[in-house]
C-alpha cells in the first residue's frame, strides 16, 4: 500500500505494510496522516516513509525571498516549510508508532541555472502549492534577479549552482504485545562509561 494525500481507503488494522515516498511533506496535517496510517496497520505492521526535510531547497528559498524583498519590499512564501529529523521522530511517537526510527540523507544536485532547477520541480509536480502564497503573477525582472542572486551566493567555481535536498527516512511499527520493550530506566547492570573506558584501555 502506498500512502497518498487524504483519507486512506482501508479498514482499520487491515494491512501489514504501508509505504509513503516523498509525499508526506505536502500534507496539510502530517500528524493526522500518520495516525491514519498507524490505524490502518495490523498489529506489528510496518510503516516505511521518506519525506523532504529541513534544508531542502534552502538556496532557492533564500534567493526568491531576497529578490522579492529587494524589488517589492516584502515577500510571499514560495517554498514549503520542512520538518527536521527530530520533528519526524516526534511525529511518529505522537501518532502511536512503536520502535520509531528516523534518519536523514542530504544530497546536493547541481544545475546550470535556477531556471533549470525550477523546470525539474515543475515536472515533479513540486511547484508552489502553499495556500498563503501571493496570487499576483511575478515579473520576468523578479525571476531574473532571483537567478542572479542564486548564482552569486550558491554557485561553484565552474558556474553551476547547487540545490540541496534533505530526505528524512522513517520507520515505525503498529504496537503489538510481541514486540521488544525498552528496559526500565536505571535497570542496566553494566555502566556505559565502564564499557567505553574498557575499550579505550584496549
Amino acid at each position: 500500500m502506498v500512502a497518498k494525500a487524504g483519507h486512506l481507503p482501508f479498514e482499520p488494522a487491515s494491512i501489514d505494510l504501508a509505504a509513503s515516498l516523498l509525499s508526506l511533506q505536502d500534507e496539510n496535517d502530517i500528524p493526522g496522516m500518520l495516525v491514519q496510517i498507524r490505524r490502518a496497520l495490523m498489529p506489528d505492521g510496518l510503516f516505511l516513509g521518506a519525506m523532504a526535510g529541513a534544508g531542502t531547497l534552502a538556496e532557492l528559498r533564500e534567493s526568491l525571498l531576497a529578490a522579492e524583498a529587494e524589488l517589492s519590499g516584502g515577500a510571499s512564501p514560495r517554498v514549503l516549510p520542512f520538518a527536521d529529523v527530530r520533528d519526524a521522530g516526534a511525529l511518529l511517537q505522537r501518532a502511536g508508532f512503536a520502535l520509531p526510527v528516523t534518519d536523514v540523507e542530504t544530497t546536493t544536485v547541481r544545475y546550470a541555472t535556477m531556471f533549470d532547477l525550477m523546470a525539474d520541480l515543475r515536472a515533479m509536480g513540486a511547484a508552489n502549492t502553499l495556500s498563503g502564497r501571493s496570487r499576483r503573477p511575478q515579473t520576468r525582472a523578479f525571476f531574473a534577479r532571483a537567478a542572479q542572486i542564486y548564482a552569486e551566493r550558491f554557485s561553484d567555481p565552474d558556474g553551476r549552482i547547487r540545490a540541496t535536498f534533505s530526505i528524512i527516512w522513517m520507520s515505525g511499527w503498529a504496537p503489538d504485545a510481541s514486540q521488544r520493550k525498552p528496559l526500565r530506566r536505571g535497570s542496566a547492570e553494566v555502566s556505559l562509561a565502564k564499557v567505553l573506558g574498557d575499550r579505550g584501555a584496549g
